[in-house]
């Protein structure tokens, strides 16, 4: 397994998941850039991703949707806030219906990914920041924390090819 912490902490609003990896921070950077690698590896195994659209700059949006085991869909935006390739990504995240429209319900959460190297490893930290503490604990109790762990666990294996 490639997680190595994952830590919640509630006074900041914050879930912040970390990885290594042993390849490069470019290749690394890949996954988040190209599409159909990140369609490989965001979303639990058992709900895989597909990305309709992705627009990855500053100010671009990506619209997805994961489809679960009995077919049903979860579907999902970012908008892309910030981009320092290859070594940071910010983006708004949040639910979408059925036809990509953001669903205000459960607002928006902002990620920031960090890629360092280390000795020729990459660290890639994913830190989530919650609107409110009932945002966090509603995304934690859905599945959040688990989900991120066991998507980020699939990057070995794509990175290995």
């Amino acid at each position: 397994m490639t997680v190595t912490s994952s830590i919640k902490t509630p006074e900041a609003l914050t879930l912040a998941i970390t990885a290594e990896f042993t390849a490069g921070v470019e290749r690394v950077w890949q996954t988040w850039e190209d599409p159909r690698q990140l369609e490989r590896w965001w979303g639990p195994p058992t709900w895989p991703a597909t990305f309709e659209t992705y627009d990855f700059q500053p100010g671009g949006k990506a619209a997805y949707y994961m489809t679960g085991p009995d077919g049903s869909k979860g579907h999902g935006w970012w908008k892309f806030t910030a981009i320092a390739a290859p070594a940071r990504l910010e983006l708004d995240d949040g639910f979408a219906d059925d036809n990509g429209e953001p669903v205000a319900d459960i607002g928006t959460a902002h990620m920031a990914v960090s890629l360092a190297d280390v000795d020729g490893r990459t660290l890639m930290t994913i830190t989530t920041t919650f609107e409110s503490t009932e945002q966090m604990e509603k995304m934690v109790a859905m599945g959040m924390e688990e989900g991120m762990r066991e998507a980020m666990g699939q990057i070995d294996a794509i990175l290995a090819e």
